[in-house]
């Protein structure tokens, strides 16, 4: 007997659709992590078991492979290799799936063809987002981003669970929601002196239409002054044409090149300068590039420099994206280079100055 999806939602192998939304709607409340910030571990793989659970019962065609064949029938092991009639006529590929758009090269487009593809659950909290359609306060995703305001604004508890006041689909009823379309994201990489002093980036993207055709396209991207690893870019139609019409959007995500100087730390920057036994004792001063070309003097003509010390230099970081003008500060650490050894007359000299 394969019970436990209907388990984990608490309901009979006989349940209607009605009784499965209502289970889901239940306990998915109960169990989201937002709800649970005390065991948030917990119930992030109970909110994921009981999103998996529903979106196999909620589909006619995955919950008729789990009842006969369980979840490795369902998951792509079904006793005797079943063909495209026992899988229920599954269409070919998943959201989310291979994405076909390229940049400067050109690969496959969403997922294709025809016969049993093995189901692999998606997003609990894209499945929850669909499911309760938050209008104006929207149903983002926790992970990129988090929800905006708050998702369980309107409800309260009791003792079956959950009321609702002014909540889309509080009648029972599956909210009417438009399918996500794929994203296709790509990596960009941006070198630090780019995001110091801001850069235009073109790339060339190529568009695989219905026909069978493709098409070539340059996207202008304006990177600002202090932009962060993790900034997301996104360009709305520009992908792959979808068989349901209009287009996937291309998401490009910010990443950062190393850089041979200079470590970036939020809005500072981190040097590591290396510095001789003499200039740590009688003082020094060093001249380095910044990331805009000018010269910034390293100077310490009087105190002595212990190994691991740090200056700070205000206004030398990153700019401040969000505050235009202002930057964040350089941090200079300081390593101490000793000698492997030393001569008499070097030795002799140390003693006479430490007597």
């Amino acid at each position: 007997m394969n019970n436990k999806y209907y388990d984990v939602l608490g309901i009979p192998k006989d349940a209607d659709d009605e009784a499965i939304k209502k289970a889901y709607r239940k306990m998915a409340l109960k169990w989201h992590p937002d709800r649970n910030v005390n065991n948030k571990e917990a119930a992030d793989k109970k909110f994921k078991e009981i999103s998996e659970a529903y979106e196999v019962l909620s589909d006619k065609n995955k919950r008729a492979i789990y009842d006969q064949y369980g979840e490795e029938g369902l998951k792509g092991g079904m006793p005797g290799g079943p063909g495209p009639e026992a899988a229920g006529g599954f269409p070919g590929g998943f959201p989310g799936g291979r994405g076909g758009t390229t940049f400067t090269f050109t690969s496959g487009g969403p997922g294709g063809g025809s016969g049993f593809h093995p189901f692999t659950p998606s997003s609990a909290d894209d499945i929850f987002s669909q499911f309760f359609s938050f209008g104006g306060m929207g149903g983002g995703q926790r992970g990129g981003g988090g929800m905006k305001g708050n998702p369980f604004t309107g409800m309260s508890d009791d003792h079956d669970g959950f009321t609702f006041s002014n909540f889309p689909g509080a009648d029972g009823g599956m909210p009417k929601q438009p399918k996500r379309k794929p994203t296709i994201q790509r990596n960009l990489a941006v070198a630090l002196e780019d995001l110091y002093r801001g850069a235009t980036k073109r790339l060339k993207v190529t568009k695989r239409l219905l026909d069978g055709s493709s098409q070539e396209k340059i996207l202008t991207i304006n990177v600002k002054p202090g932009w962060k690893k993790g900034t997301k870019i996104r360009f709305s139609n520009e992908g792959d044409e979808l068989p349901e019409g209009g287009a996937q959007d291309i998401e490009f995500i910010l990443d950062e090149k190393p850089h041979p100087v200079f470590k970036r730390d939020a809005e500072h920057l981190i040097l590591n300068l290396n510095i001789s036994i003499k200039e740590a004792l009688v003082g020094f001063e060093k001249e380095i590039k910044s990331l805009d070309g000018r010269t910034i003097k390293i100077r310490n003509p009087t105190s002595v420099v212990q190994p691991g010390q740090e200056m700070r230099i205000s206004g030398e970081g990153m700019p401040k994206s969000k505050e235009p003008g202002r930057k964040g500060d350089l941090i200079v650490k300081f390593g101490v280079s000793f000698p492997s050894q030393l001569t008499p007359a070097q030795k002799q000299a140390i003693s006479n100055a430490f007597p």
